[in-house]
C-alpha cells in the first residue's frame, strides 16, 4: 500500500488545545506585576519621573499615611505637566495624579481585567483583603493574551490610522508637547521622508528625565532604532505575540512598504475586550 500523502497541514496536539484553554481562564494574580512601585503626593514629579525610569515603569502608586489612594503615569507627565508647560522641578505628584484607583482582586479572569481596563480607562491596581498586592498593565495583559475567536480578529479593525510624525531636526521638547496635548504615547520620527525609528515616552523618561538631560536635543538623537513593525492584516494575536517578544508597546503596521497604521498594547486590549 503506497505511504499516505502528506497534507502540509499541522493541527494542535492535545496538549496545544490544552495550554490554550488554560490561558483563556488565566488569573489577575498570575500575570500581574508584583512588585509595586510607590511614591507619594509631595514627591515632585522630577523625581517620579526619574523612579519610574529607573525601574523601566510606566506608573508609581501614591501612597497618602500608608494607604495607596492614586496612580501616577508617564502619560500624567506629558499631558499634565509637559504639555500645559509646567515644570517637573515644582510640580508634585498630587497635583497630577489620578484618584480614584481601579480596584480589581486576584481572582479575576484576564479577560474580565482587560473590559475593566477599557471600561474605567486606566491601570488596575490589585487588592486582596485590603491591601494592595499587585498591578495590572495593559503590556501585562497582551503577553499573556491566549489564541482564541477574539483574538483571531484584524488589526487593522482597531489600529490608528492617523499616524503622528515628526521631523528628526524636532527638539524632544516640541515632541513631548506634540505627544501630551495629542495624548498618544509616541511618534514616528522621518528623516528625508523616510522612518529610521520611533521616540516614545519611555524614551523621554529613561533618556532624559530620568537623567536630567537637556530636551533641547534634536529627537533624531534618541530614537529607537530599527523600527519594529508588523504586516496590516496580521491577527490581534500574533499582534500580541510580537510586541511581547520584541518588548515593545506600540507597533507601526506596513503595508506596501508604507505605514498603514500603528496598534498600541491598549488597542490590542481593548479588541480582546469585546
Amino acid at each position: 500500500m503506497p505511504a499516505a500523502k502528506k497534507t502540509g497541514i499541522s493541527f494542535p496536539s492535545v496538549l496545544d488545545r490544552a495550554y490554550q484553554e488554560h490561558k483563556r481562564h488565566l488569573r489577575v494574580d498570575e500575570i500581574m506585576s508584583r512588585d509595586v512601585v510607590t511614591t507619594t503626593p509631595g514627591t515632585l514629579m522630577s523625581d517620579a519621573a526619574r523612579i519610574m525610569g529607573e525601574r523601566h515603569i510606566g506608573s508609581l502608586i501614591v501612597m497618602d499615611y500608608g494607604t495607596p489612594v492614586a496612580i501616577v503615569t508617564e502619560r500624567d507627565l506629558l499631558s499634565k505637566v509637559l504639555a500645559d508647560g509646567h515644570n517637573p522641578e515644582t510640580t508634585t505628584v498630587e497635583e497630577v495624579m489620578s484618584f480614584p484607583l481601579i480596584r480589581i482582586c486576584p481572582a479575576t479572569e484576564i479577560r474580565e481585567a482587560a473590559r475593566t481596563m477599557i471600561h474605567r480607562k486606566g491601570r488596575l491596581a490589585v487588592f486582596e483583603c485590603g491591601r494592595i498586592v499587585g498591578v495590572i498593565a495593559a503590556s501585562d495583559l497582551i503577553r499573556e493574551m491566549p489564541d482564541a475567536p477574539e483574538t483571531s480578529l484584524n488589526v487593522d479593525e482597531f489600529m490608528t490610522k492617523d499616524v503622528v510624525t515628526v521631523d528628526a531636526k524636532e527638539t524632544i521638547d516640541t515632541v513631548a508637547g506634540i505627544m501630551g496635548s495629542k495624548r498618544i504615547g509616541s511618534v514616528i520620527v522621518t528623516r528625508e521622508g523616510k522612518p529610521p525609528g520611533i521616540f516614545t515616552e519611555r524614551d523621554l523618561l529613561s533618556k532624559f528625565l530620568m537623567k536630567g538631560k537637556s530636551l533641547n536635543t534634536p529627537v533624531g538623537k534618541a530614537v529607537s532604532s530599527p523600527l519594529k513593525t508588523a504586516p496590516a492584516g496580521t491577527s490581534i494575536h500574533d499582534a500580541a505575540k510580537t510586541m511581547a517578544a520584541q518588548r515593545v508597546r506600540r507597533l507601526p503596521l506596513m503595508k506596501k512598504n508604507r505605514i498603514a497604521g500603528i496598534i498600541t498594547a491598549r488597542d490590542l486590549v481593548e479588541a480582546y475586550a469585546k
